[in-house]
C-alpha cells in the first residue's frame, strides 16, 4: 500500500523539504500544530462512553476522546511505517497527547481555545510563508537545492500521473 511505503513517504518529503530553511521551518512550526490540536480535542467528549482515566486527585483526565483518536492514528500510521523509528514518533505523539491533556485541564477551555487559535494562525501563517518563499526563488531564480532536482521532481510527477492514468484507463476498459 504506497500510504505505508516508507521509501515514498520520503521521496515525496525529500522532494518538496530539501531545502534546510524549509526544512527548519517545519521542525518549529509542525510540532505545536499537533500539540495544540491535541489541546482542542481535549475538550471533545469521550468516545464509546468511556470513563475518562484520573492520575491523581485534582489532575488531568485522560479521556478517550478525539484527542486520543487522532494520536493513535499518528501513531500506528508512524509504526506502520516503520517499526523502530515510528515507535519513537509514536511515543513521541503520546508525550504530546498526555502533555496537551495536561495543558488544556490547565488552562480550561475559555483560554485554551484562545491560545490555540493564535498558535495555529501563527504556525500555519510560518508554514506558508516557509512554502511561499521556497516556491517564490523557485519560480523567479530557478532556484534548486541541488542541481537536477525539478527535473527529477518533474519526472516522478509524471511517472505518477502516468501510473494513475493506466488504472483509470484500466478500470474503464
Amino acid at each position: 500500500m504506497r500510504l505505508f511505503d516508507l521509501e515514498k513517504q520520503f521521496a515525496f518529503y525529500e522532494a518538496y523539504h530539501s531545502n534546510p530553511v524549509n526544512f527548519l521551518i517545519h521542525m518549529v512550526f509542525v510540532g505545536p500544530i499537533f500539540f495544540t490540536a491535541l489541546i482542542l480535542f481535549y475538550f471533545t467528549p469521550p468516545l464509546l462512553n468511556s470513563t475518562p482515566i484520573k492520575l491523581y486527585e485534582d489532575s488531568c483526565f485522560l479521556g478517550l476522546n478525539l484527542g486520543f483518536l487522532f494520536t493513535l492514528i499518528y501513531a500506528l500510521f508512524y509504526v506502520c511505517l516503520d517499526k523502530k523509528t515510528g515507535s519513537l514518533a509514536a511515543f513521541l505523539c503520546l508525550l504530546y497527547w498526555i502533555s496537551s491533556s495536561f495543558v488544556a485541564h490547565y488552562l480550561g477551555f475559555s483560554l485554551a481555545w484562545k491560545v490555540v487559535l493564535v498558535a495555529q494562525l501563527f504556525c500555519w501563517t510560518g508554514l506558508v510563508i516557509g512554502h511561499g518563499v521556497f516556491e517564490a526563488l523557485r519560480t523567479f531564480t530557478g532556484y534548486e537545492p541541488y542541481p537536477g532536482f525539478h527535473a527529477k521532481v518533474k519526472a516522478t510527477i509524471d511517472a505518477e500521473i502516468k501510473q494513475w492514468q493506466e488504472k483509470k484507463h484500466k478500470k474503464m476498459s
